[in-house]
């Protein structure tokens, strides 16, 4: 990867701050300057945005030349987050860093180099990530308890010889430590948690009489009040995890998970409220337990047992009216009901009625060029589903806002078994039909009304809805 740095075609401004900065210039220690810069090749639009504990700080636009440049008077050491719609990656800045950035939106992430002062250490973090995300496979639950944790801890053990070799190389500071040592340990302990309800589920056996007696000890080490991991990742992946694995322990079978849903999510509410001292993270563990929780169980009773719960122990004042709105806008996507109208063009240009494309009963996805893997693997899905159920009817809609770039990617790719749509307004779309993550699939039966709003295609029983 790092290799691919001697090609940047950065602007003179950034090329000039980038051996500038790498540089062991020196600053006051009452100087908090820092640079932000870089280019975006295959803009999905005209801005980056820079973000502090998911709070927008700055919008800078890009130029003729899609690149951008700023500096700040005063940014302060720690994690942020740059968002290019609808994707977003880490940037870690130590006080007068000067970072620049390269990326194209077709491979986001795996084209994602940095380079200036303070390159190391994030070219270091999304390295990381993207060892975590190729060893994230579903099919490791499957394996009895002596072959899954033969498989992670040997995978988890590469990664730790990496991480020890960068933080020696680099030599950075115990706060960085926190995220990169989190991003480390923190995957490995989330397969943990997973394991024994993902494979009672997959398999139908229970492992839990296998597991080790201090199989959990892990947890004792965790610290759940460092208010600096409240929004990082992999501390919320594995929070979630946990949670998770504790709440539904008690379930054998898929009757006990949606029967339990309402009892287990409150269960999560108060383990939250027990387990975490900090009120920041507190609220950011119960904000995710909430946005998760409605997109699963659309029953007015139960929605407003939950909230009740949620807003006894909330004080985010800021995400009440958010939760609310989600909950109202899931309300109207339960069985039986019709979609919320929208627009849509089919590749001809050609503005289209969306019950017409409905013929039989129909899956109805979602996929972006922001993430080709997930474009590619889908549209497969869809394929391998038609080849066993011939008269199911698959509809794929494309969330990007270049239509040029849409039609382009369907002449590139031979999607023969589905009807391709692309949004029109995607704000409303997202808005009305509640599409929080690319992944959701709707199912509709044959007159049109929703059999599912809320299923998967990647779900191990997405078959079973089917029937």
């Amino acid at each position: 990867m790092f290799a691919y740095l001697k090609n940047l075609l950065l602007p003179v401004s950034s090329v000039v701050l980038c051996g500038l900065f790498s540089c062991n210039k020196e600053f006051k220690d009452d100087n908090y300057s820092a640079y932000f810069g870089g280019e975006i090749i295959n803009p999905n639009n005209r801005y980056v945005l820079l973000l502090k504990d998911n709070e927008v700080i700055d919008s800078i636009l890009l130029d003729n030349r899609n690149r951008f440049f700023k500096r700040f008077d005063s940014l302060a050491p720690g994690m942020y987050t740059f968002r290019h719609e609808p994707e977003y990656q880490y940037i870690y800045f130590d006080k007068n860093d000067s970072i620049m950035l390269r990326l194209n939106t077709k491979e986001f992430d795996n084209s994602l180099v940095f380079c200036g002062r303070g390159d190391q250490k994030n070219n270091f973090l999304i390295e990381m990530f993207l060892k975590n995300e190729s060893d994230r496979s579903y099919d490791v639950f499957d394996k009895d308890y002596k072959r899954f944790s033969k498989t992670i801890d040997s995978s988890h053990a590469a990664k730790k010889a990496f991480y020890l070799r960068r933080k020696t190389e680099i030599g950075w500071d115990e706060k960085f430590d926190l995220f990169a040592k989190a991003s480390l340990d923190l995957d490995y302990l989330a397969k943990k948690e997973i394991y024994p309800i993902a494979h009672k589920r997959k398999k139908g056996e229970d492992v839990c009489k296998f597991l080790p007696k201090n199989y959990y000890s892990f947890r004792n080490e965790i610290d759940y009040n460092n208010e600096d991991l409240t929004t990082y990742v992999s501390f919320v992946r594995y929070m979630s995890a946990m949670l998770n694995n504790i709440a539904y322990k008690d379930c054998t079978t898929e009757k006990d998970y949606e029967q339990s849903a309402l009892a287990s999510n409150i269960k999560k509410l108060n383990i939250t409220d027990t387990l975490f001292k900090n009120q920041k993270i507190k609220n950011g563990v119960l904000n995710n337990i909430a946005f998760m929780y409605l997109l699963e169980d659309q029953n007015m009773a139960n929605n407003k047992k939950f909230l009740d719960r949620y807003f006894q122990l909330s004080t985010d004042k800021s995400k009440h009216n958010e939760i609310r709105k989600i909950s109202s806008a899931a309300q109207l996507l339960n069985p039986g009901k019709t979609l919320p109208p929208q627009t849509f063009i089919n590749p001809l240009g050609e503005k289209i009625d969306f019950n017409s494309a409905i013929k039989g009963q129909t899956v109805v996805f979602f996929w972006t060029l922001s993430s080709k893997s997930h474009l590619e693997a889908v549209h497969k899905k869809a394929h391998d589903l038609k080849a066993k159920y011939p008269d199911l009817n698959f509809i794929a809609i494309n969330m990007d806002d270049s239509n040029e770039d849409w039609l382009r990617t369907l002449a590139t790719y031979n999607f023969d078994v589905t009807t391709e749509l692309h949004a029109t307004d995607l704000k409303k779309l997202k808005e009305e039909w509640v599409i929080t993550k690319i992944h959701r699939v709707m199912l509709l039966n044959p007159d049109g009304t929703i059999k599912n709003a809320f299923v998967s295609l990647f779900d191990a029983d997405f078959e079973k809805y089917l029937k």
